[in-house]
């Protein structure tokens, strides 16, 4: 059959809205249909008129129902809706770009028609795709020849009406879009809607680029090998392999079987077959799901039978917009899997998130090292027990042990003292240790650029740290008011001063008694000097015994208030925002779970 049903121009009459009975309209008994912009090709004059059988219905505008999304993909959708907005300020554009795209094509095709199914006809040069396509339209539409390349652009036909926002969709002009043969069997294919690409081979760019354009928004593909080119690597690895998560969606047609002798068909077959398999794409044999694997000759006839009874069980269920974008969701979440799941190399780390308690109390006592909560609790308790030592001490040692000090100190030179600038160089790099050791703890087993994130924000909030630990360690290094005094204080005051002054009686006695003033009896003043000379270091000793219990409390607490200190500022400035961070990431780890439809953590 010759016959040719194609639409070379738009309807201007449609587009200016003429009335009924103008040549923009066709008539079947009373029936009146207006096109949407497409036309059968206009009979010239002189020429004879088509068979009825081949006149082609102008497009109607559409009034199928949209596709809809339900159940698990609407909701793997959602979540990925939501992880491009918790990600976006953490991840760049172009590691975005592909999932935003899936969600803008997924949107796109659900406002289409959902009885609908798109589907694309790809092959290199010479395999025979435009002969298969008018096959199955049952008309010659794709011009073909010895010509290579033989399709220029991309063309469309749809068996049913409502398809012109598909058409649309795939950017193919009305001069492009045909009908099928009206007649016996066509009801088949009811709801098809196909696309004859241009070679995805050609020489000229802008063939290619339509190619890679159309695969991108078609529901399936159907490529169509020859046995001469079907191991071409430009097609396996450009397209199949890539697709290969698109199987579902995809049927691989060996054309012109009627060139192979005997049984060469099957062989090269099985090894079309055995390639498919090494690129990954899961074929649909014994029941399973894949893809769809055919031997025909569009030339001929052989096979096609076969071809339309698989494309017409898979328009049927009318689910293949829904596995397009399914795969589309697949391929996407496994390109993002390397920035939400860690590699092996993050070990045992790998899947943790938060920071340990046992990190955070390093953290902690290494700002108590920087700040000198020890160095300064140490420094209080050596404070109060000389406080105690003066208070309770023995006059005349405390007299003797100021000379000796006096003496040391005009003797002495160290000019090679540590000075201050090198106590403060030290303090700030045990805090710049201090918060990337904890910066690297928190990102450890996180992906790249999340863990990034949290050191950024480690870094963020060490700016001026030290100088704000300097300020703390001199407002809470040692408790404000009068240290507590034990209740023994005062009766050890009291029993010095008595030694004291049993000394000074006994030799005011002593020198009485010298005079003549005094009757002699040098027992008793004896007596009393000894017992105040001899009892005064007895009462500085036993204080000081009595006086490291209270002075190492007194230290204790000072350095527990500088700790605290430095904790709360290090909580503020470091933890939360770390905290803060490492909050996001769970959050979007936990959308990405959901993108990939995994009930479970991947890791």
């Amino acid at each position: 059959m010759t016959t040719v049903t194609d639409h070379t121009e738009h309807d201007e009459r449609g587009e200016r809205g003429e009335r009924p009975g103008s040549p923009g309209r066709s008539t079947q008994g009373s029936r009146e249909t207006w096109g949407d912009g497409l036309i059968a090709r206009r009979v010239v004059e002189g020429r004879p008129q088509r068979p009825a059988e081949s006149t082609v219905r102008a497009y109607a505008p559409s009034t199928q129902p949209p596709a809809s999304y339900e159940g698990p993909l609407a909701e793997r959708l959602d979540a990925l809706r939501e992880l491009v907005g918790l990600s976006r300020p953490r991840l760049d554009t172009s590691t975005l770009a592909e999932a935003g795209r899936v969600l803008d094509e997924s949107d796109a095709r659900r406002k289409l028609s959902g009885r609908h199914t798109v589907i694309a006809i790809a092959g290199a040069t010479g395999s025979g795709k435009s002969t298969l396509f008018n096959a199955l339209a049952g008309v010659m539409i794709s011009d073909t020849g010895v010509r290579r390349p033989t399709t220029a652009a991309p063309l469309g036909c749809s068996w049913t009406d409502g398809a012109a926002g598909l058409l649309d969709r795939l950017g193919i002009p009305g001069r492009l879009r045909r009908r099928p043969l009206q007649g016996p069997g066509a009801d088949e294919l009811k709801g098809l809607v196909l696309v004859d690409l241009p070679d995805h081979d050609s020489a000229a760019v802008e063939h290619r680029e339509h190619v890679d354009r159309i695969l991108g928004l078609v529901d399936a593909v159907i490529w169509v090998v020859d046995p001469e080119k079907y191991a071409d690597a430009m097609l396996h690895e450009r397209y199949l392999r890539p697709m290969a998560g698109h199987a579902e969606v995809t049927f691989v047609v060996l054309n012109q079987i009627d060139r192979l002798p005997g049984d060469a068909a099957d062989q090269v077959l099985d090894d079309l077959r055995r390639l498919l398999d090494e690129d990954g794409l899961a074929l649909g044999e014994h029941g399973e799901p894949g893809a769809t694997v055919l031997a025909l000759s569009a030339l001929t006839g052989q096979g096609m039978e076969e071809l339309r009874e698989s494309l017409s069980q898979f328009i049927r269920q009318r689910s293949a917009a829904a596995r397009r974008i399914t795969a589309d969701l697949d391929a996407a979440a496994e390109r993002l899997r390397p920035v939400y799941v860690a590699g092996a190399s993050a070990g045992r780390n790998r899947g943790r998130i938060g920071l340990s308690e046992e990190a955070r109390e390093e953290f902690t006592d290494r700002l108590a090292e920087a700040v000198g909560a020890t160095t300064a609790g140490e420094a209080a308790e050596r404070a109060w027990c000389r406080n105690a030592v003066k208070a309770c001490g023995d006059p005349w040692l405390h007299l003797w042990r100021w000379y000796e000090a006096r003496r040391s100190a005009e003797g002495s030179t160290s000019p090679l003292a540590p000075g201050p600038v090198d106590e403060e160089v030290t303090a700030r790099q045990r805090v710049e240790h201090a918060v990337r050791a904890v910066a690297d703890e928190a990102a450890a087993g996180l992906p790249q650029p999340w863990g990034q994130a949290v050191r950024e924000a480690a870094v963020r909030g060490a700016e001026g740290l030290p100088e704000t630990l300097d300020l703390l360690a001199v407002r809470a290094g040692v408790p404000a008011g009068r240290p507590p005094r034990p209740n023994w204080w005062p009766g050890a005051v009291l029993a010095q001063a008595a030694m004291s002054l049993l000394q000074v009686i006994g030799g005011l006695w002593l020198l009485a008694q010298v005079i003549g003033i005094a009757t002699p009896n040098l027992g008793v003043p004896v007596l009393l000097m000894l017992t105040g000379i001899l009892g005064g270091p007895c009462v500085e000793w036993t204080s000081r015994l009595a006086a490291r219990g209270p002075a190492r409390r007194y230290g204790a607490e000072a350095e527990r208030r500088l700790r605290e200190a430095a904790a709360g500022c290090g909580r503020a400035r470091v933890l939360d925002p770390v905290a803060a961070e490492l909050l996001r990431y769970r959050e979007v780890r936990e959308q990405y779970v959901r993108v990939t439809g995994a009930r479970a953590p991947l890791w």
